[in-house]
């Protein structure tokens, strides 16, 4: 797979990005979109990660920026679990373990391919605390290893009015779970 933009691509890239990052300003107060751009620029692999982020209907968004390296840090901000990376098990192991009606896809894979990484517990608390995100769906979350090795996977979602945190064998999958990811750039 290409890992480059055209630079038709690229423009209308960021002028999605541009055109997100004024609409939400509460999600970033502090940052400014010129100073982003440039970085974005400068870094064309990243920037494909965020065309493969939009494309899946992520909604990426900038949410902070690291105060030691400097690096932007972008999450998925869409309403609900972006719908391009859903019905997908956890991760590879997963998928193997699979008998039948296997999905066609897992979060850990996907978001790797798309040079991202899944939001941890800690992200998704955060992604919550600028907006209500997965009311009606829910998303898979970084799982430790010691749960993961015993099988299981961790997912999260927003239900009357509070963030919840479940568990599930890695090798289910929902038409309403997906994941969400972040880039630092």
């Amino acid at each position: 797979m290409k890992k480059e933009l055209s630079q038709k691509e690229s423009e209308e890239l960021l002028g999605a990005l541009k055109a997100r990052f004024e609409k939400n300003m509460t999600r970033h107060k502090g940052l400014e979109w010129a100073e982003i751009q440039t970085k974005l620029e400068a870094n064309p692999e990243k920037l494909w990660s965020l065309y493969a982020m939009e494309g899946t209907a992520g909604e990426p968004d900038v949410v902070g920026q690291d105060k030691k390296t400097g690096e932007y840090i972008f999450f998925d901000c869409s309403a609900e679990s972006p719908k391009g990376r859903r019905s997908i098990c956890y991760d590879h192991e997963a998928l193997e373990a699979r008998k039948e009606h296997k999905p066609d896809n897992s979060a850990v894979e996907m978001a790797a391919d798309m040079g991202i990484e899944l939001l941890t517990e800690e992200q998704y608390r955060a992604l919550q605390q600028l907006g209500n995100f997965d009311t009606k769906t829910s998303s898979w979350v970084k799982t430790p290893a010691d749960i993961r090795k015993l099988g299981g996977a961790l997912f999260c979602d927003r239900r009357f009015g509070h963030v919840f945190v479940y568990h599930n064998w890695a090798e289910s999958y929902y038409g309403a779970r997906g994941f969400r990811g972040s880039l630092r750039v």
